[in-house]
């Protein structure tokens, strides 16, 4: 007997209704593709946190310098970013549709926009470093290392944007464990070697700051041979003996635009954001912005379990766009949300009662363990609507539903947040406890928006 599934009242003209799968399937399935997305996101904060304690070891100075890199950074990675949302919803909605050929040519038009965009990136990055680090807020005391640090990342920008796009597509189409074994790959070479280099260990000269850039470096071109190395399996879904297209044709570019032209307006919105939030922290001092690093070192860890659980909804969603069952996408959405909750909760108790603990793993100077372990109090009430709300924009992402994602970016992430964290870290004199008060509710109204949104069922017309 057949179930019919309605959104706002209407059941839509494009689906094609069917039976329901149980409980336990729809969780199986979306765990089954949740968990390597999820332990890759954990592995990758881990080993960020890991550069972190490794620098620390040379003091406060050194964590600044290569904090400061991270939204420059994220900013000349933002294209590839846009592109790889594009990616990962046409190859899903070309999996669903159950067509291999639009699912390889979109991966190898992918490959080529991303050599060309990060070649571009990786030079300016180059160029134009001091500038770029003095307009993030870098003091004098430490940007000659920053330089230094940047200046060397800049060498594994198209390593690493080729490696994230070839995972996007493969995300796209349910192949989440190749994305992990990728990363737990170049995690395991990043830590060796920041171990050798940093500190100077056996035969391996002290860099400090460049070596930790250096094994960076290295980690992410092991990423990519790895991730290239999948496509030349004969009988993986993507792969370059599939008879398909390397062109820039007009057809197959389009709908990837069309996703990720929005995606790429929130991406300057999101790193416009970003970029101010942390150029005014980095206004409080170098305590209080070395502080400010640790401490969202260790709130990427909390999100990179929602972020596991976005890229399986996204991923899921798409698929069952392109297999016209969008009542199986709003299961999963809603899935999502119930496993975000759960694990949340867990990281609430974690960071409200172990966030003294886990400020000092990363500096044994007093100042910084106090005002961290107080902001890891803040960061623990932010936690539920971080994750949920990370979950609901994967779910519009997977559909396509790009331009209303840009739109909430642009203010909350670019407007709402600086200002708050403005107001509160200097005329109400709220200190590094405004920022993250900011934070929080910036989080707080992109998961209300963007819970609005996927409840309205608007998302589930949209045609790739």
């Amino acid at each position: 007997m057949k179930k019919f599934f309605t959104v706002s009242g209407m059941i839509k003209p494009n689906q094609r209704l069917g039976d329901l799968p149980t409980t336990k399937t729809i969780y199986t399935n979306f765990i089954k593709m949740a968990w390597p997305s999820a332990l890759e996101a954990l592995l990758v904060g881990l080993v960020s946190a890991v550069d972190t304690m490794m620098v620390g070891g040379l003091g406060k100075h050194a964590i600044a310098a290569v904090g400061i890199t991270n939204q420059p950074r994220f900013i000349l990675l933002a294209m590839i970013f846009s592109l790889n949302v594009g990616i990962t919803a046409v190859t899903a909605r070309r999996k669903g549709q159950e067509d291999q050929t639009g699912a390889n040519n979109t991966l190898r038009a992918g490959i080529l926009l991303a050599s060309i965009i990060s070649l571009v990136m990786a030079t300016l990055g180059y160029i134009f470093a001091k500038p770029i680090l003095l307009f993030a807020g870098a003091e004098d005391s430490y940007i000659n290392e920053a330089m230094t640090y940047l200046r060397i990342i800049m060498f594994s920008i198209p390593f690493q944007s080729l490696n994230l796009t070839i995972n996007a597509a493969q995300r796209g189409c349910g192949k989440t464990k190749i994305s992990m074994w990728t990363n737990i790959s170049s995690n395991l070479v990043n830590i060796v070697f920041n171990y050798l280099l940093i500190n100077g260990i056996g035969i391996f000269p002290r860099l400090e700051v460049a070596g930790a850039a250096i094994a960076t470096t290295m980690g992410a071109c092991v990423a990519f041979i790895i991730s290239i190395a999948t496509l030349f399996r004969r009988n993986n879904y993507l792969s370059f003996y599939y008879k398909a297209k390397w062109s820039l044709k007009r057809y197959i570019l389009n709908p990837i635009l069309r996703v990720s032209s929005s995606a790429f307006v929130e991406q300057v919105f999101m790193r416009i954001g970003f970029f101010a939030y942390a150029a005014i922290i980095a206004r409080l001092g170098t305590t209080a912005y070395s502080t400010h690093l640790i401490c969202m070192n260790i709130l990427s860890l909390s999100f990179s379990f929602g972020d596991g659980l976005s890229i399986a909804a996204s991923a899921l969603v798409g698929q069952n766009l392109g297999a016209k069952r969008s009542d199986l996408s709003i299961i999963y959405g809603k899935t999502g949300q119930r496993l975000a909750f759960m694990i949340s909760t867990g990281i609430f108790f974690v960071f409200m009662f172990g966030g003294e603990f886990l400020v000092s793993l990363f500096s044994d100077e007093q100042a910084i363990i106090a005002l961290g372990s107080s902001i890891m109090i803040l960061a623990a009430f932010s936690t539920h609507a971080q994750t949920s709300q990370v979950v609901m924009s994967g779910c519009l992402r997977g559909a396509g539903d790009t331009t209303y994602i840009a739109v909430t970016s642009f203010i909350s992430i670019a407007l709402v947040r600086p200002f708050l964290t403005w107001l509160l870290c200097f005329p109400l004199g709220l200190g590094l406890y405004g920022a993250w008060i900011a934070l929080g509710l910036d989080q707080l109204f992109r998961l209300v928006v963007n819970f609005r949104r996927f409840s309205s069922g608007k998302w589930a017309m949209i045609s790739l």
